[in-house]
């Protein structure tokens, strides 16, 4: 098993209730530390997206479409309802952020192309990749989905920003619409 796998199924990981205690850490995977201290879950996630995220520093070129699903899978990980992020590129497709904009529930987020619009020349950029996660487990975008892409494609295309991509992350599944040919 590799190291991801371990991480998502740590994180996937629930009680016979399916509860789990907000201020209480896990300790699913049985890692310790060089000391033989058990390290709890939510330390591992933070070590592994401290990490990932090192490969998407501001001013770093987007060499690997790897990178980004990792890194975007890690971020989505544990999370239980749905977040919209875009990761703000500049005209060489150098990183200049990745700001979370909205949060949904846990079966949608609203998305308003305004406030993308406004964020996107906010933070200079000339081109975006969007993301969203599926907290369900299923990776298969929706056609609210590809009808959001549309949207924000038409609009942001007024003030010269491309959309490169819209990935939907579903724990280790990464879906590219533009692969799918939405864009």
């Amino acid at each position: 098993m590799t190291t991801r796998q371990r991480i998502v199924r740590s994180l996937n990981t629930r009680s016979a209730s399916g509860a789990i205690g907000v201020a209480e850490a896990k300790f699913t995977t049985g890692w310790s530390s060089a000391t033989g201290t058990l390290i709890s879950d939510d330390t591992l996630v933070e070590t592994a997206l401290m990490l990932v995220s090192t490969k998407l520093v501001r001013g770093d070129r987007l060499e690997s479409p790897r990178a980004t699903r990792q890194y975007l899978s890690l971020r989505f990980a544990s999370l239980e309802h749905e977040v919209f992020c875009c990761l703000w590129l500049d005209n060489r497709h150098r990183v200049i952020a990745c700001d979370e904009l909205f949060r949904g529930t846990i079966d949608g987020a609203s998305v308003h192309p305004r406030e993308v619009v406004k964020q996107a020349l906010a933070q200079n950029a000339a081109a975006v990749i969007l993301a969203h996660n599926h907290p369900s487990g299923v990776a298969e975008p929706s056609h609210a989905d590809e009808l959001i892409t549309q949207r924000l494609k038409d609009a942001l295309a007024i003030v010269d920003i491309r959309v490169l991509d819209h990935l939907i992350v579903a724990g280790d599944q990464v879906v590219s619409l533009a692969e799918r040919g939405v864009l």
